[in-house]
């Protein structure tokens, strides 16, 4: 997972004084220079090229009162020193052009009040927009703090396995919603979560977190798969309301070529191998994680297997539930098998400019990505024998 990180104390768009500045030793002379290097260029230019249109037309009285769109544009562009220096441009040249006019003085009255309202409105808009800028970068920096405490970095390696993630969230500034993944290696080989909490905001990233630590822990402790998702679920009955709940699907890998799986009323995971793709879909559907008194029906745990080359995907449903202009679902399945690449990066990577490109550029739910995949040269010299996907207690092969 990789995200753009921008540290500092100030992330408004201030631009550098130039060195050049250094050689005024007067303090007024400093500051008339700052605030010449501060005013933005491209109102100037406005201002430029409306004094020239009046120069060749020769009509001031028409194009006297566009010059409040310079203050007016530099609000949006610059700071508010920049803002009163476009201002305070705008109002000598109309002024002057008012003066080549010979322009009555009720009416210049009347513009450069204008003028100076503007600049004004601009300058306050300016300092406003600045400081919502800096509480942003505030907010963003907390939130980064925030995912790499709750979804902690995942290697490229785990143990013999490749691991590639990829997490998009919904509200994009905040960088962190409802969608959880993990992926630890434990004395009982390496164990994953994929899961997504109902709802979206702070609640539910306060449920993503409990989840989280909960599993963190229960994967070193218990031996066994339904152990871990039976502490979570245990842990959610304790705090969750009676509407919360969370789909997961918990695996791990306990020895070469067995893949364990238990699924909790989210989506099937993807099995590839070579370039067919195959959801693993689970023989005995359980309730999701917070529901188990609602329903009698148990978890269960599916072997699948897994060996040299192949891989699997989880997922949550802010990628399956995406739709395109036409409100048609992601083929998930179908992209998969397109975005086929060497590596796991490469390939989740592929998959999500495939996924961008059918919603048009933005998605709209959270979405998580976790593709792990067992190199063919990781179970050199080893004689595993690939069992059939079965449950565990001997049902009917799924």
């Amino acid at each position: 997972m990789s995200h753009a990180r921008q540290h500092g104390r100030d992330h408004s768009p201030i631009r550098p004084y130039p060195h050049g500045l250094r050689c005024f030793r007067s303090p007024l002379a400093r500051a008339c220079a700052h605030w010449v290097a501060e005013t933005p260029a491209l109102p100037v230019l406005i201002l430029c090229i409306i004094v020239s249109i009046d120069m060749a037309a020769g009509t001031g009285r028409i194009w006297l009162p566009l010059l409040a769109t310079g203050p007016a544009l530099a609000a949006a562009t610059s700071r508010p020193r920049g803002v009163l220096g476009v201002g305070a441009l705008a109002i000598a040249l109309g002024a002057s052009i008012a003066y080549r006019h010979d322009m009555d003085l009720p009416h210049l009255a009347v513009v450069l009040a204008a003028l100076v309202t503007v600049t004004l409105a601009g300058i306050l808009a300016s300092a406003l927009r600045a400081r919502r800028e800096r509480v942003l970068a505030a907010v963003r920096s907390v939130a980064e703090t925030a995912q790499h405490a709750l979804l902690q970095p995942v290697p490229e390696t785990v143990g013999p396995f490749q691991v590639a993630v990829r997490y998009s969230a919904a509200a994009a500034e905040a960088r962190i919603g409802g969608d959880l993944y993990a992926l630890v290696p434990t004395p009982h080989g390496v164990r994953m979560i994929v899961g997504d909490v109902r709802g979206k905001g702070l609640p539910a990233v306060g449920t993503a977190a409990l989840v989280l630590g909960v599993f963190r822990e229960a994967a070193y402790d218990e031996p066994e798969l339904l152990d871990v998702v039976g502490r979570i679920e245990r842990s959610l009955a304790r705090n969750l309301g009676g509407d919360d709940f969370v789909t997961a699907v918990v695996a791990g890998c306990p020895e070469p070529g067995r893949l364990e799986t238990v699924n909790c009323g989210h989506a099937p995971p993807l099995l590839i191998r070579g370039t067919e793709v195959t959801a693993v879909d689970p023989a005995h559907p359980a309730p999701p994680l917070g529901l188990r008194a609602l329903s009698e029906d148990a978890p269960r745990l599916q072997v699948v297997p897994f060996g040299d080359g192949d891989q699997l995907l989880l997922y949550t449903d802010g990628v399956t539930e995406a739709r395109d202009a036409d409100r048609a679902f992601y083929p998930l399945a179908d992209g998969l098998t397109r975005s086929l690449r060497d590596g796991p990066d490469r390939t989740l990577a592929a998959l999500h400019e495939d996924l961008l490109d059918h919603v048009g550029g933005r998605l709209h739910d959270d979405a998580a990505l976790l593709l792990l995949r067992r190199p063919a040269a990781a179970q050199a010299g080893e004689s595993a024998v690939l069992l059939p996907v079965a449950d565990v207690d001997g049902a009917t092969p799924a």
